[in-house]
């Protein structure tokens, strides 16, 4: 940045020259009637960027502006020779005067909604977008600018590559001892089927005694054994299936989910999810949490798909869940797997929950350089 100040004071000293964006671009709306095929020739960008292909274009590399409904203002890149756009303004760069990077960086700092026009939805108008002013610096500074800002923008991919890489390590290893902590296969370990030691319990609970944060439906049941997050519908209405604290709950459509949650409080269910609970007499001497990390691993999620019923949405099979065998190693052992496989998920955990604060940490450190860098004192004529 110290050799674009120098050359701020060097050949601007007094401000720089600012220009209309109608000056800078000449606009025109993408056609309106294109529909995106599958597997065209050409990418389509809409008002939300990406959006299909096409086997006819429009026009070629250049920004796109959306310009009506809920993207309205929002800037993309219609990047490659030849692109489609419809519902969004494409910006070709008709001023010599300034870089074509320099004035997409320079659209990325309007926020053009404000200036929408109001109606039954947000409109962007060419007359709105012709007046808007932008700072013009001489070529040399707008290159150094641009030069500074595509290195933050390849630093703050690698540091996303970096952190989800490390993300990807971390569960690698934990799968790794976790498979290797649970297999018990070939040890002098008694065996028995889930239906020995566990059941589906039948009591039930009241609509009125449930609320986001204890209602539990496939819905709201995360993927890849991620728990549960609150949920978006609650009935109202009726009695549903029971679930205690340390119960151990399995989304039952489509097990290839691996929809799994074991419960730190009571609530309550529906019929796409299994409760799996302990007998009274395995109360202690087995541990709801291994047994909870045992329905937890692929072994257990294959098995269950092994059996389920139904094609476009399959089920798991209760009667075959529970003649699935676990083992039944002492009560220290299991306590001593669930310490370790409890800390690795909170090491997981925290670093899965961390990544998207990282990165939006750096984004925004991005952008706070990038409005340094684009902001100029106006030229005083």
């Amino acid at each position: 940045m110290c050799k674009i100040d120098e050359l701020i004071q060097q050949l601007c000293p007094d401000g720089v020259q600012f220009m209309e964006l109608g000056e800078v671009y000449d606009f025109k709306y993408g056609t309106g009637n294109t529909i995106p095929t599958i597997g065209g020739k050409y990418p389509v960008y809409g008002s939300n960027g990406l959006v299909g292909t096409h086997d006819e274009y429009n026009s070629e590399d250049a920004p796109v502006i959306g310009h009506i409904g809920a993207y309205a203002g929002i800037v993309n890149w219609g990047h490659g020779k030849h692109f489609v756009t419809y519902n969004g303004v494409i910006c070709k760069l008709k001023s010599d005067k300034a870089l074509s990077m320099y004035a997409y960086y320079q659209l990325l700092q309007q926020d053009f909604l404000s200036l929408a026009h109001s109606g039954s939805q947000p409109f962007v108008s060419y007359g709105m977008l012709n007046k808007v002013k932008v700072p013009i610096p001489p070529l040399e500074i707008q290159i150094e600018i641009v030069k500074t800002l595509d290195l933050f923008t390849e630093l703050e991919a690698e540091l996303e590559a970096e952190l989800e890489a490390e993300l990807k390590a971390r569960k690698k290893q934990y799968t790794f001892y976790r498979d290797a902590l649970l297999g018990f296969q070939g040890k002098n370990v008694e065996w028995k089927t889930l239906g020995e030691i566990a059941f589906y319990p039948k009591s039930r609970i009241s609509s009125t005694m449930v609320n986001e944060t204890n209602y539990v439906g496939v819905d709201n049941l995360l993927q890849d054994r991620k728990g549960k997050t609150f949920s978006t519908y609650v009935p109202t209405k009726g009695n549903l299936i029971e679930f205690r604290e340390n119960d151990v709950l399995i989304g039952n459509i489509r097990p290839y989910l691996k929809k799994i949650w074991f419960a730190n409080t009571n609530g309550g269910t529906n019929g796409d999810v299994i409760v799996v609970r302990l007998k009274e007499p395995y109360l202690n001497n087995y541990s709801p949490k291994f047994l909870y990390f045992l329905l937890a691993t692929d072994t257990f999620f294959d098995y269950n798909m092994q059996f389920s019923k139904g094609a476009k949405m399959p089920r798991g099979e209760r009667n075959a869940i529970l003649k699935y065998k676990v083992p039944i190693p002492p009560i220290e052992e299991q306590n001593r797997i669930v310490d370790i496989l409890d800390k690795f998920e909170s090491l997981v955990n925290s670093i899965s929950s961390g990544l998207p604060a990282e990165i939006e940490g750096r984004r925004k450190q991005y952008e706070y350089y990038r409005n340094q860098l684009l902001t100029f004192k106006p030229l005083n004529n």
